[in-house]
């Protein structure tokens, strides 16, 4: 008797060779893609002050020959407290940093770009495009079922996040501007690097399931530093990892884990909406 085929495809195998000719990524080189990206935000922050002390310095020298390092620092740090500064100081950091990256795995693997299947990085169209919708539905469910989560892990205490404190706190323009990136830039850039390259490099050495419960715990741990590291928060984001990783193996595609990422991350930042600021 014939057997029936599974109209599900099933996740990858255990162990996975690279396409023939290619050489893909191995677990190291996609680990030190992750770090480099955050170094990236951290060198373009530090080089935005430097030029902002620099500015500062010049400008302040045509008056006062004496003005020491010392003050320019401190009136560096005056500006880059401001909410509409740190806004456009988070937007420029993640649009340069994503792009670079962005830009250097297309360069490094260009033939893994679209590869659907692991090794590749999946930048391709999923299998069904219905996914999209189920993408959207995941998105929006998981802050509500993540925040129910943590607030019982945390017993009522709050998680304070920085990118929600500056962008409750911008001006209208610009936090819709920063809604924009932490909605687009943001999710495709994670995906690309979390969901495609550390993922696939998982799989060539763990079964699908501990590949995935890996790939999602690192997710939740680089998040950390933005939500005070406090340890209540990573269960909510482990599953919203691993609910991303499911959509990536199942459509053969990050599109879909995208528009879930970017869904989630739109309903953390509706708040920034709501407050309403006092009248000056």
């Amino acid at each position: 008797m014939q057997a029936t085929p599974d109209a599900t495809p099933p996740l990858p195998p255990s162990r996975l060779s690279p396409a023939p000719g290619v050489r893909a990524p191995g677990l190291l080189t996609a680990l030190g893609l992750i770090v480099l990206y955050f170094l990236l935000q951290a060198t373009v922050g530090a080089l935005i002050a430097f030029a902002l002390g620099l500015w500062i310095g010049l400008r302040a020298g045509l008056q006062h020959l004496a003005y020491d390092a010392k003050t320019i620092g401190h009136q560096v740090q005056v500006m880059l407290a401001q909410p509409d500064a740190r806004a456009v100081m988070v937007m420029l950091v993640l649009c340069v940093a994503a792009g670079s990256m962005l830009w250097l795995t297309h360069r490094r693997w260009p033939r893994l770009w679209s590869l659907a299947s692991p090794p590749g990085f999946a930048v391709a169209r999923p299998a069904q495009p219905l996914f999209y919708l189920l993408a959207i539905v995941i998105g929006l469910a998981a802050p509500v079922l993540g925040g129910w989560l943590t607030q019982w892990l945390a017993h009522g205490h709050k998680v304070p996040q920085d990118i929600q404190q500056v962008g409750a706190e911008a001006a209208l323009p610009l936090r819709v501007a920063l809604m924009a990136v932490v909605v687009t830039v943001g999710p495709l850039v994670e995906e690309l690097l979390f969901r495609g390259v550390l993922l696939s490099a998982l799989l060539r050495r763990l079964p699908a399931g501990w590949a995935v419960a890996a790939c999602s715990l690192l997710f939740a741990l680089v998040h950390l530093p933005d939500l005070g590291f406090l340890w209540y928060a990573l269960p909510g984001l482990a599953l919203l990892a691993a609910a991303l990783a499911w959509l990536r193996l199942r459509t053969g595609s990050i599109w879909p884990a995208v528009l879930a990422h970017g869904a989630n991350n739109l309903v953390a930042v509706a708040a920034w909406f709501l407050a309403v600021k006092p009248a000056a």
